[in-house]
């Protein structure tokens, strides 16, 4: 199911989601907007386990995530 909803985004944001429609990168202002939310969630979700994991365990154990993690590509569509 989806929901109709409606925006106010500043000039210089409509602007460039409408630079990426007009160039292919995406085929509607409805899948810029989705996808950044997608990624949003996403990374809200990360931190969240982040923290769980920093709880839980050593700094060390930490610092082997953050290496590992600092070599994938960001872009995780």
């Amino acid at each position: 199911m989806t929901r109709q909803v409606a925006l106010r985004l500043p000039d210089d944001l409509v602007e460039y989601v409408d630079g990426l429609v007009a160039d292919g990168t995406a085929s509607s202002r409805a899948i810029v907007v989705k996808r950044a939310l997608e990624r949003e969630r996403r990374r809200t979700i990360a931190a969240r386990d982040a923290a769980i994991l920093a709880a839980e365990h050593d700094d060390a154990d930490m610092q082997r995530l953050a290496e590992h993690v600092a070599g994938e590509p960001l872009d995780l569509e």
